[in-house]
């Protein structure tokens, strides 16, 4: 039986670890060819290692989202390799220091938005004009639970993952009838790296809280997240754009 993205290509940002790292594999394991990008080159090249050990097809791009010209370069690179881009998984993001908004860091702020904000909007940027030429295509942004609620301590990660979803229903509403659907998954807490520097290494008892807090009584894996993913990009999702689909365990719904 075909996969759910047979034939089709994929485009996954921050694919050296975590989320991405695991929709990468799971997009792979679904029939696409991957274009794994990530500033960080050793993990995205053991990602690439890992698909091709599958038996599956994919490159790796290394890319700062934050820079115009390496997202430019990064569609560029995906076309050259497989001619097309289908589905793009706009998923590089950092969590910034914890500060309260009047303490937080003037230059932390700043690049928090750069990565998790322009970085999503300059991938849409360069992603949007190829599938336009191709007829179509399916978008999907990590946003967060904190893109939907508030949460202490983290003003700039919360303001971004907000821009996120803002940005995602928007960009789906000016392409629908382009053929190309823009959604966004909003995580809640994963057991990912970027949640071990968050709560592991200094309140490892807000973990504990956070779980038993879950409906379902415990922490989501980045291959949940990466289901929900593939689930947008397929032709199942035919008829969803412009939605903020909450993978956390009931978490948002108390």
């Amino acid at each position: 039986m075909a996969g759910r993205l047979e034939g089709k290509v994929a485009l996954v940002t921050g694919a050296g670890s975590g989320i991405g790292r695991a929709t990468a594999l799971a997009c792979a394991r679904e029939g696409a060819k991957v274009v794994a990008a990530d500033i960080a080159v050793e993990g995205g090249e053991e990602t690439v290692a890992h698909i091709k050990r599958a038996g599956g097809e994919a490159i790796f791009v290394a890319t700062d989202v934050t820079q115009a010209n390496a997202v430019q370069a990064l569609i560029a690179a995906a076309v050259a390799a497989y001619g097309r881009l289908d589905c793009a998984h706009n998923n590089a993001g950092i969590e910034g220091v914890w500060a309260t908004t009047a303490d937080y860091p003037e230059d932390d702020w700043d690049r928090v938005m750069a990565v998790n904000l322009k970085g999503v909007w300059l991938c849409m940027k360069y992603e949007i004009p190829q599938m336009l030429q191709q007829g179509g295509g399916a978008i999907v942004n990590t946003a967060s639970l904190a893109g939907l609620v508030g949460a202490k301590r983290l003003a700039a990660y919360v303001a971004s993952k907000h821009g996120v979803v803002g940005l995602t229903k928007t960009a789906a509403l000016e392409y629908a009838k382009a053929g190309i659907r823009v959604n966004a998954v909003c995580p809640g807490v994963i057991h990912t790296a970027m949640v071990e520097r968050m709560f592991f290494q200094r309140r490892s008892q807000v973990v504990e809280r956070l779980a038993a807090s879950e409906p379902l009584g415990r922490l989501g894996t980045p291959e949940e997240v990466a289901e929900a993913v593939v689930w947008l990009c397929s032709d199942a999702a035919s008829f969803v754009t412009g939605h903020a689909l909450s993978v956390d365990g009931g978490l948002y719904a108390q």
